[in-house]
């Protein structure tokens, strides 16, 4: 577990710049007062982003997320965290550019269905 525990304190020092983006918009509970963490270990995995409470989980993938074996790579990813009973949310980098907004929505739409499960 401290293996984890030490990527993801690496990991949060060096975040990339659609995250950063992301992070300023979730951090201090900014987004209907919920509290998100980031570069968090859950399993075998540290996650980009998760609210705890709504038990789900953000991932930005950037280009690095594109070619087929990387996919199938996301694809165990998001099967092992559902496992673990979170469910998972993918961004790409250019949708964060570019419509923050619209991302922000859809997070707070799942949180809300979230807590009405």
């Amino acid at each position: 577990m401290q293996r984890f525990i030490q990527r993801a304190q690496h990991l949060r020092h060096r975040q990339t710049s659609a995250e950063a983006l992301l992070w300023q918009a979730l951090r201090n509970r900014k987004l209907s007062d919920w509290k998100f963490r980031r570069q968090h270990p859950i399993d075998r995995y540290v996650v980009d982003f998760v609210c705890l409470d709504a038990k789900l989980i953000l991932e930005v993938d950037g280009a690095t997320h594109s070619t087929g074996d990387e996919i199938r790579q996301d694809e165990e990813r998001t099967r092992v965290l559902e496992i673990c009973g979170y469910h998972v949310i993918r961004f790409a980098n250019a949708e964060i550019y570019d419509n923050l907004d619209g991302v922000m929505e859809t997070i707070l739409a799942e949180l809300e269905r979230r807590i009405h499960l």
